[in-house]
Parts: C-alpha cells; sequence; structure tokens
C-alpha cells in the first residue's frame, strides 16, 4: 500500500490537474540573470555611443567593426533580446485572458524579438565582416 504524501493542491485543483507548470522558476531566474548581465553591458554600450557621437561614418564603422566591439554588442543584443522576450511573455499571460489573442501575441512576441534580435546581429556581422 502507498502512502499519500501531503499537498498544497485543493481537491478540485488536483481533479481539475491544476498546478505548477514546473517552468515558473526557470523563468523567473532567466529573466533575473538576463537583467543582471544586461547592466554592466548596457553600460558598455552607453560609453560605446557617447564615444562615437561627432565622429564620421569611416570612424564609426572602424570602431564598431573592431572583434572585441562586435562581441559586446552581439552578447547586448542576445541578452537585452532574451530579456524583451521573457518579460512581454509575463506581460501577455497575466493580462490577456482571450485564449485565442494570448496565442496570437505569444507567437508575435517570440516572432518580433528573434526579428530584431538576427537583424541587430546581422547589422554587427555586416560591420564587423563585411558580410
Amino acid at each position: 500500500m502507498t502512502e499519500r504524501q501531503p499537498t498544497m493542491r485543493t481537491a478540485l485543483g488536483r481533479v481539475r490537474g491544476y498546478g505548477a507548470a514546473r517552468s515558473g522558476t526557470r523563468h523567473f531566474w532567466h529573466q533575473r540573470l538576463t537583467s543582471v548581465a544586461a547592466v554592466p553591458l548596457t553600460i558598455v554600450f552607453i560609453i560605446l555611443l557617447i564615444g562615437l557621437l561627432g565622429r564620421n561614418h569611416a570612424a564609426v564603422v572602424q570602431v564598431l567593426g573592431s572583434p572585441i566591439v562586435a562581441i559586446l554588442m552581439v552578447l547586448f543584443i542576445v541578452t537585452t533580446a532574451y530579456h524583451m522576450w521573457l518579460g512581454m511573455q509575463v506581460v501577455i499571460e497575466d493580462y490577456v485572458h482571450q485564449e485565442l489573442w494570448k496565442l496570437v501575441l505569444l507567437m508575435s512576441n517570440t516572432f518580433f524579438s528573434f526579428a530584431v534580435a538576427f537583424a541587430s546581429i546581422y547589422a554587427v556581422f555586416k560591420l564587423s565582416f563585411g558580410v
């Protein structure tokens, strides 16, 4: 005979199958880690942007084409795009209640976030490698 484990779920919750989706903690930590990673990358981005103000096109291309700057820019893009995707997903899930609209908006959020990230990374690669 098996012993029943104590549970915090109500009887109705057990019948309907509601409970932890097993991804909330992971989502929470990804959002926190990307925000912590984005802080120094954003500072570097702002310093770089201020340093490029007033320079001509050739100088900007030369600075942005250097490998270290390109790597930092790609890290900045990936981190902020992923953080944006996670944050908008939470907002959509919390405030959109109609299932069809929720599905459409979640898909749009994914497509938009990846499109922004890929276009930005392409621009950095174009400057770095002349692709």
